[in-house]
């Protein structure tokens, strides 16, 4: 019996490993399908979201998401927020050490806001475990400001170098450094790591000092503008807040920026892993605001998110 007992025990099936997992999902509905691993989330921020499956606005395939917020908090609500936010399920979050590559399609409907807002379309965090002190930002998110899109890379605070205000530029940097966003008092820094066509130093002014904490390598494309239509993103996340970190975005199937050193956070009581999160998020405000997103997809291996094969070396 023991030896029985023991092959029975050989032979059951070994369940994956979260990171190993591939996901994904067309966005064509009725619902979400059961191989991309996603959800909605219900809270009070989420209310104010819509959530639709529709067909008439798609980038390929039968039909797209959109995903609409509308006022809940009141404008002038301090700390509350505004959200129609997919979510990865639980228990399919990638280990925070590890890499995996997303990849999503968004496309801004009219009108595209304009206005100096708090505006997040996906964003990557830590999982902070009960009792953890802090408010920790996404360690990766792309993001929307006076109507242009732009992308921050966030760690624990770091004294900077010594080094003239970037205003927002990276050339007024220097090579090897990047524009910053100081916040000692939360232990954290966001760093500005790309942006569309169009970007001014006025649009980037509050990341006014330079870290060589965290590197950028430009390759020469920008993000795409907000009003160009359907974005395809291929993005690979690997936090490393003790200088190890690597990040990969492409936009359109062209390398954006690599970024590499201290990205995300070690606090106390943060959790073991990362997850994603993507549909439009605001800070209270009076207006509606819709989003569309198809063509979701997840997997440690680049060329499942990349669909042209340009991967690069990691």
């Amino acid at each position: 019996m023991a030896t029985f007992a023991a092959t029975l025990l050989l032979a059951a099936p070994v369940a994956a490993e979260p990171g190993s997992v591939t996901l994904h999902d067309s966005l064509d509905g009725p619902d979400f399908a059961e191989s991309g691993g996603l959800y909605y989330r219900e809270n009070y921020e989420q209310s104010a979201g819509k959530v639709e499956f529709q067909s008439e606005i798609k980038r390929s395939g039968e039909g797209a998401l959109k995903l609409s917020i509308k006022p809940l908090c009141g404008a002038a609500s301090d700390g509350c927020s505004e959200r129609a936010e997919i979510w990865e399920k639980t228990e399919l979050r990638v280990p925070y050490n590890e890499g995996v590559w997303y990849g999503f399609a968004v496309k801004f409907a009219d009108p595209i806001p304009q206005d100096d807002h708090r505006y997040l379309i996906a964003q990557w965090k830590r999982e902070i475990d009960a009792g953890a002190e802090g408010d920790f930002s996404p360690f990766l998110a792309i993001r929307l400001r006076n109507g242009k899109l732009f992308a921050t890379v966030e760690t624990n605070y770091i004294k900077p170098m010594v080094q003239p205000a970037s205003n927002g530029s990276a050339g007024a940097c220097g090579s090897g450094s990047t524009p910053v966003w100081l916040r000692p008092e939360t232990n954290q820094m966001r760093a500005l790591v790309a942006t569309q066509a169009g970007w001014t130093a006025q649009d980037g002014a509050i990341y006014a000092a330079c870290t060589d904490a965290i590197q950028v390598i430009d390759h020469g494309n920008k993000l795409p503008t907000a009003d160009s239509g359907w974005i395809d993103f291929a993005i690979y996340t690997k936090p490393g807040p003790d200088g190890s970190g690597h990040i990969e975005i492409f936009a359109n199937g062209k390398p954006v920026v690599t970024v590499k050193g201290h990205i995300g956070h070690a606090d106390k009581g943060l959790g073991e892993n990362q997850y994603f999160k993507f549909g439009p998020y605001r800070a209270a405000h009076t207006t509606e605001w819709t989003l569309y997103y198809d063509d979701f997809r997840r997997s440690p291996n680049c060329a499942d998110v990349l669909a042209d094969g340009n991967c690069p070396a990691l």
